[in-house]
């Protein structure tokens, strides 16, 4: 019988998956420059027109997988997508984020890895640049309302302790501990508290 549209997409989507983790594995260790078309269309068994069919070059392959990436994590930040961040999306924004890189974490390993590499990094650079203003709008009016004094600083803050902790956990998962890193970021970064204190002190 001849196959289904749903089976070719299928089929195509399982072919783009092989190829982007196979290219991902080569960038980050072989690194981007050295890992050419023809070497990642070996290493994933299928032919170099093949490969063409997915990506029109090296570049478009290495963006599709940072895109990627980035937009996974950036799936958790407010879920809703309102705005809006509540205390419960930013506890969810916290244990989502690294419930997706503790579940994945060879994956993320390779990710990061490649994202440090001079070249990649300018796509990755591009790709948060794009995302920056609206999350620093969201975080900003969520510490604004929580009486932090300065709510920017303390959004940046958040998201470079993220970066650290994301980094020192995909290089030795087993002995550092994520579950009670992960709580320490919300007891000291949601500002639950905060809102209560402000109207107690304006009474």
């Amino acid at each position: 019988m001849p196959r289904t549209e749903d089976q070719y997409e299928q089929i195509r989507e399982s072919k783009k998956k092989l190829i982007m983790d196979t290219a991902l594995e080569l960038f980050a260790n072989q690194g981007y420059y050295p890992t050419s078309i023809s070497i990642i269309a070996k290493k994933a068994g299928i032919s170099k027109g093949l490969l063409y069919n997915y990506f029109k070059s090296k570049e478009d392959l290495i963006k599709e997988i940072i895109n990627q990436g980035i937009d996974e994590l950036f799936e958790t930040f407010d879920p809703d997508r309102d705005g809006v961040l509540t205390e419960d999306e930013f506890d969810y924004l916290v244990h989502e984020n690294f419930r997706l890189i503790k579940n994945n974490i060879q994956h993320w390993k390779l990710f990061f890895a490649i994202s440090m590499q001079p070249p990649v990094f300018k796509v990755v650079k591009e790709r948060i640049g794009e995302f920056m203003p609206k999350y620093i709008n969201i975080m900003a009016k969520y510490y604004n309302k929580r009486g932090v004094s300065n709510p920017v600083t303390e959004a940046l803050f958040f998201g470079a302790v993220m970066d650290g902790v994301s980094l020192n956990y995909v290089a030795d998962p087993d002995k550092f501990p994520l579950e009670e890193i992960t709580q320490k970021i919300i007891d000291v970064f949601s500002h639950k508290n905060s809102q209560k204190e402000q109207n107690e002190k304006n009474k």
